[in-house]
């Protein structure tokens, strides 16, 4: 664990590999910085225009608008070129958004746990007969892939039949919980074939994530379970109101179904230190607070079960504080790795490997029409919800993601889970005082501050801090450019 964190911060995280110097945005000088910003915020402007949603009703104005804009033949050229191709492949070749393919780089890449080891012939031929590679390939296209999608039942009041360019944040975390379910039921050794009939579990999977209310965690229920966090049909929501909202979400299924039918049967533990939120610092693994999740999701019939933990994280301000990302890294070494909610600012994706600097990922920013998985049908065409690793696997820069995020893991007996607060307490012990999270047994209690502390009121009460949780400081505390970007969750 040391030493993958020691590489990681010698590698400076440069985002310039020779494979992806064709492929990257100029980042050469400050000159092109500042022209893709430039060309960043023209396009993005002008494309603005042809997002909204198509089911609104234009007012009188803007139907004079288009009218009169008929007669301009770029705005006609504009229009058809919109229609025919998505928009987020416009914005992406003419703004550069991201990365395709596997760089020439012999380093080991970490998927959700597993290990896959890379050859000097495999990274200069990129043979598709290579074991690492063609390994790494199917691994990652057997995740569950979740996009856009449109064409379903209405959401609510709202009449929005598409989720398209609001919805990403739900899309990816329907895939970290997808993924969740495929380790329980399947095991991390579970590939996708193209032979027929499929597994019954993987049918039932895709079943729960159907696009209808009558799916358990269709973005419909997701969204009605998440109004006290603020979810809307048509907004973007943040990694922690979606952390809380599958949280209401899986309590309210369980109220609903014996405990030997649950949809999700785990626990779930949204780690984000208080419940108010008053907690500074890293947040805290409480086992004992675990361990309350998993009585009460059995109902008080055994000590423990399955649980899925979801740590809500903000690592710095406009981006992520260079300290944590070796820690960050790390995460995807843990055999109960579900990967990371994140992405670019406003694009979340579902981050599920590394390798060097790079970060792969899952994108949900496709529009693709509704797919009904019925329980039944074993035969049923389930290619949309992979991704086509002979064409696209998508990475970013590590140091570019966008700072709110959140990591998830799956711990299938107490066993696992022990085994996790090893490797998590282990990795906060080598993050040169900034770590994700950190793991102790029990909450904190109040405890009397004596009249040796020298205030007037002896019957007062302080925090005890004497377990191993770090927290902000300040300037009083360390050196100005070692405080760390938190925000309160």
């Amino acid at each position: 664990m040391k030493g993958f964190c020691e590489k990681a911060v010698a590698s400076k995280f440069s985002c310039k590999t020779k494979s992806d110097s064709s492929n990257s945005e100029p980042q050469s000088s400050d000159t092109k910085l500042s022209k893709v910003s430039l060309w960043s915020s023209v396009f993005a402007s002008a494309f603005s225009v042809f997002e909204t949603n198509s089911e609104s009703s234009p007012s009188a104005s803007e139907k004079k608008a288009i009218d009169n804009s008929r007669n301009n033949g770029w705005t006609t050229a504009v229009r058809r070129v919109v229609t025919g191709v998505s928009m987020r492949r416009i914005q992406e070749r003419v703004l550069g958004t991201s990365k395709t393919g596997i760089s020439s780089s012999t380093s080991d890449i970490w998927l959700l746990g597993l290990c896959y080891k890379i050859s000097q012939e495999e990274s200069s031929n990129h043979a598709s007969s290579s074991n690492g590679l063609a390994e790494f390939e199917q691994d990652f296209s057997s995740r569950i892939l979740m996009t856009y999608r449109k064409g379903f039942e209405a959401i609510g009041d709202s009449k929005l039949t598409s989720d398209v360019n609001w919805g990403c944040m739900l899309r990816s975390s329907q895939m970290l919980v997808a993924q969740a379910l495929l380790l329980h039921r399947m095991g991390r050794s579970w590939r996708k074939t193209s032979h027929k009939p499929m597994d019954q579990d993987y049918i039932e999977i895709l079943h729960h994530f159907g696009d209808s209310k009558a799916s358990a965690f269709s973005i419909h229920n997701i969204l009605q379970a998440g109004k006290a966090y603020g979810l809307a049909a048509g907004s973007w929501v943040g990694p922690y109101a979606m952390c809380r909202s599958w949280e209401t979400l899986a309590r309210s299924k369980r109220e609903e179904t014996d405990l030997e039918c649950q949809s999700l049967p785990m626990a779930i533990y949204i780690v984000s230190g208080d419940e108010d939120g008053e907690r500074g610092g890293a947040p805290v693994v409480y086992i004992e607070e675990a361990s309350r999740h998993c009585l009460e999701f059995s109902k008080g019939q055994v000590d423990w079960t399955p649980i899925l933990l979801l740590v809500p994280l903000v690592l710095g301000l406009e981006k992520v504080n260079p300290r944590y990302i070796p820690s960050l890294a790390a995460t995807f070494t843990f055999p109960q790795s579900l990967g990371i909610l994140g992405g670019k600012p406003g694009a979340s994706t579902y981050i599920v490997g590394v390798q060097d600097e790079k970060a792969f990922y899952l994108d949900p920013h496709e529009a693709q029409s509704v797919v009904d998985i019925r329980r039944e049908n074993l035969e049923a065409d389930t290619s949309s919800y992979h991704c086509n690793c002979s064409s696209i696997i998508r990475h970013i820069c590590l140091d570019s993601i966008d700072p709110s995020l959140a990591i998830g893991f799956y711990c299938r007996d107490k066993d696992d889970f022990d085994d996790f607060c090893i490797r998590a307490s282990k990795l906060a012990d080598e993050s040169n005082g900034a770590p994700l999270f950190t793991v102790a047994h029990i909450h904190s209690l109040p405890k009397p501050i004596s009249c040796s502390d020298g205030m007037d009121d002896c019957s007062g009460f302080r925090e005890d801090d004497s377990f191993d949780v770090v927290s902000n400081k300040g300037a009083e505390g360390y050196e100005h450019e070692h405080e760390d970007d938190w925000q309160l969750l």
